[in-house]
């Protein structure tokens, strides 16, 4: 019996006696009882204060229980008995590598000779970035204003690129293929290509139908369009012609390829025929609408 108890009872007892003989004024009645029930409470709290002190110790228990088993796994960790802590090591400086060349460039010294001189056959159309393994197709030469139609012009130049990229030495490339605009909103083909985002995209996807149909297996393409949101020059009343681009980068593998490129030819041929527009009798660098 605690203390707490030992009053209630002493208490209790008390009220009992007084009671029994038949000289309790009521008052002193009153401020027993009261005296009585405040003890009360107090045992019933002094209770619930146990059990909540049990369950956290309980609880600290299980977690010392726990912590004793973490460092039991790294002691085991440390002396190596349970992981290749170098070949972790290795790996993470591996994709580290990975990612890195994700970037692109440089590539092969026979492809890249191939493409610069490519961009210096056709400067109007070409620039080639070498140190970011990167074609850059100027929109205002490759498509009419609005369209997604390549031009005569356009069509011969990705012939030529096709050729390098079926080149062994480029086989081995990721060909991406990212189409960018300027920021005049769509105006005569908005029904084709509702806004710029959509123009951009189209026009990255005729550039790979153009490609693909000389060839270039359909395993190796990734296709995007940035719209108007990645200018590298500002945009002016009439955009800028400079905005207005299709780039296209060689990257390494980044992931193994669940399908031998040796069996693309199983895959869906691209397209016999792609649209062509006449050549323009002049080329208008900056264009009002589209």
């Amino acid at each position: 019996m605690n203390a707490k108890e030992a009053s209630f009872r002493t208490t209790l007892v008390g009220l009992v006696a007084l009671i029994g003989v038949g000289c309790v004024p009521q008052e002193k009645y009153n401020d027993l009882e009261l005296a009585y029930r405040s003890q009360q409470q107090q045992l019933l709290r002094s209770q619930g204060d146990l059990e909540t002190t049990r369950a956290n110790e309980s609880r600290l228990r299980s977690q010392l229980a726990q912590a004793a088993g973490d460092l039991a796994s790294l002691e085991a960790l440390r002396k190596g008995q349970n992981v290749d802590v170098d070949k972790l090591l290795a790996d993470y400086e591996s994709l580290l590598k990975k990612i890195g060349d994700m970037n692109g460039g440089p590539l092969p010294a026979e492809v890249n000779a191939a493409l610069a001189a490519l961009a210096a056959q056709f400067p109007d159309i070409l620039q080639f970035d070498e140190r970011r393994g990167m074609l850059r197709f100027a929109a205002d030469f490759t498509f009419d204003s609005g369209s997604v139609a390549l031009k005569p012009s356009a069509v011969a130049v990705l012939s030529k690129l096709a050729s390098v990229l079926n080149s062994s030495e480029a086989a081995s490339f990721e060909v991406v293929v990212v189409g960018h605009t300027d920021n005049v909103p769509i105006r005569k083909s908005a029904a084709q290509h509702p806004t710029n985002m959509h123009l951009s995209a189209h026009r990255a996807i005729a550039v790979r139908d153009g490609l693909a149909h000389d060839g270039v297996q359909a395993t190796r393409f990734l296709v995007a369009g940035y719209g108007e949101f990645r200018p590298m020059v500002a945009n002016g009343p009439n955009g800028s012609a400079q905005n207005r681009r299709v780039d296209v980068y060689l990257m390494p593998y980044f992931v193994p390829m669940a399908t031998d490129l040796s069996t693309a030819d199983t895959l869906p041929a691209a397209p016999a025929t792609r649209p062509v527009t006449a050549p323009a009798a002049t080329v208008i660098d900056d264009e009002p609408t589209k």
